[in-house]
């Protein structure tokens, strides 16, 4: 037995019903081929979707529902400007979206839904919250501490009294609305100490 055929036995027997083809002559065409089929551009299923109408639902099932219909890129905020959290998305409703429904739009687009809590009446137009942007003291009165709070540089030193006179302690900033401030709106910022005077939300300032 030549080494030739010993060789092509072993390889056969390694190969198993493989498809080697060690022992078959070798045929060249000038060419190159790939065994994975080419996806070109063309070929691009499109991403676009429309977006659906999320207002008057509930939050989770606005996410529930963007997703289902191919959109994962979601966020929420606060329409009311008070700068809250929605951490159980279930106790709050959609009033916005950035996206108008029926829009053709890619999946990847960024949904953000503008909401308040269920017993909340949605504002007719969202509630930006408060912006420091242009170096002036923003006008926080009726804007919750929270809101004021992050308008302000990190380094701000900031103190926050109970306008009621109660001597409440500002726990939950979100739920309370300032009354007055110092400096007043307008006045230029330079790192200046900054103090709000707030009720919560509901009563009225003194």
């Amino acid at each position: 037995m030549s080494r030739r055929t010993l060789a092509c036995i072993i390889t056969a027997t390694i190969a198993v019903l493989g498809t080697s083809t060690a022992c078959q002559p070798t045929k060249t065409n000038g060419g190159t081929s790939s065994s994975t089929a080419s996806t070109g551009s063309n070929n691009k299923p499109s991403s676009k979707k429309a977006v659906p109408n999320f207002v008057g639902m509930g939050l989770q099932s606005a996410q529930d529902a963007a997703q289902k219909a191919g959109f994962y890129n979601l966020k929420s905020h606060d329409s009311l400007g008070r700068d809250r959290m929605q951490i159980l998305d279930r106790d709050w409703k959609v009033c916005s979206q950035n996206v108008k429904a029926d829009t053709q739009a890619d999946t990847s687009t960024k949904l953000d839904f503008g909401a308040v809590k269920l017993d909340e009446t949605c504002p007719a137009k969202d509630q930006a919250p408060p912006s420091a942007a242009g170096g002036t003291m923003p006008d926080f009165r009726g804007k919750s501490v929270k809101a004021a709070r992050d308008a302000l540089d990190f380094g701000t030193s900031i103190t926050v009294n109970d306008a009621s006179g109660a001597g409440r302690m500002v726990l939950v900033e979100s739920n309370w609305q300032v009354c007055s401030q110092k400096p007043a709106a307008g006045t230029k910022v330079n790192g200046q100490p900054v103090t709000l005077n707030a009720v919560k939300f509901g009563e009225h300032c003194p």
